[in-house]
């Protein structure tokens, strides 16, 4: 048997395609079961199909409004399944956000921090050069009648901030030729280097020989020496990085324990007896 085919739509006219809606509501309701009984055209010479049709549009309206509405708007079950469908790209885009935060203030933090500790070392490094004056106040002879001693002096200029200042052994050289030759030096009996808090000055020596015999002779008589004294300077009494190292050399003229003042009086015109040493600036 050879199945009806499906009609032309484009080629009916309002009426048959009224009545091709009624048909295939009619074969709906019987294949669910319910009164497939034809529509009968009421008196009065109304018209048949186009009642059927106005019937039809009733029962439509009549139909329950909760089953129209359900293909209307989705349930919550899809609504949460989209959500869940979209969680994934969500959580990385959070994410996202939160490792450029994360960064941010790491960057933030460190730049802070590393903008601090260049003003502290800038604070220190003014405090170790321009707020700490070192000069070399005398040189002598020793009663032992082999050594010298060389005393110096350190001053806060800030005594209301403490500076924290560990010495080290000073060292001493003497000019030989274009050369500078290291001489032995020590600490005075009952001093020891260390760690000084440095409120206001304090004074420090060094001990040394000069026994060379070809020392440089830059003046009449007299040898050329440079003492070197190094310190660590610190605000703190436990520093940790905040340290700054200086060097300080001085340069003076030493007249040797043997030195003949009148021979050395008639080689440079001295007007009295000539001095034990002739400080120099630093250079």
């Amino acid at each position: 048997m050879k199945r009806p085919g499906l009609p032309d739509l484009s080629r009916l006219d309002p009426a048959e395609k009224d009545a091709l809606i009624v048909s295939l509501w009619e074969t709906v309701l019987a294949l669910e079961g319910e009164d497939s009984t034809p529509i009968r055209a009421p008196s009065g010479g109304i018209d048949p199909q186009a009642d059927r049709t106005g019937e039809l549009r009733r029962r439509i309206d009549a139909a329950p409004r909760s089953t129209r509405a359900v293909s209307a708007r989705p349930s919550r079950g899809h609504g949460v399944s989209r959500w869940l469908d979209y969680r994934p790209l969500q959580i990385l885009v959070l994410l996202i956000g939160l490792g450029f935060l994360v960064d941010f203030a790491i960057g933030w933090y460190q730049r802070r921090a590393a903008e601090a500790r260049q003003a502290a070392a800038q604070q220190l490094s003014s405090r170790a050069f321009g707020g700490l004056f070192v000069e070399l106040v005398r040189v002598g002879y020793e009663p032992d009648g082999t050594k010298y001693r060389a005393t110096l002096r350190m001053q806060n200029t800030r005594p209301d901030a403490a500076l924290y200042v560990m010495l080290s052994q000073p060292r001493v050289f003497i000019q030989t030729g274009l050369t500078w030759q290291e001489v032995p030096a020590q600490a005075p009996a009952g001093t020891s280097w260390g760690v000084v808090r440095l409120d206001g000055a304090s004074d420090y020596s060094v001990l040394f020989e000069a026994d060379l015999d070809d020392w440089s002779e830059l003046i009449p008589g007299y040898m050329h020496v440079q003492v070197q004294s190094d310190m660590l300077i610190s605000q703190s009494s436990t520093p940790s990085d905040d340290i700054v190292e200086r060097a300080n050399r001085f340069y003076f003229y030493l007249k040797p324990r043997t030195a003949d003042d009148a021979e050395i009086m008639r080689r440079s015109r001295f007007p009295g007896t000539p001095p034990v040493f002739i400080p120099m600036p630093p250079h």
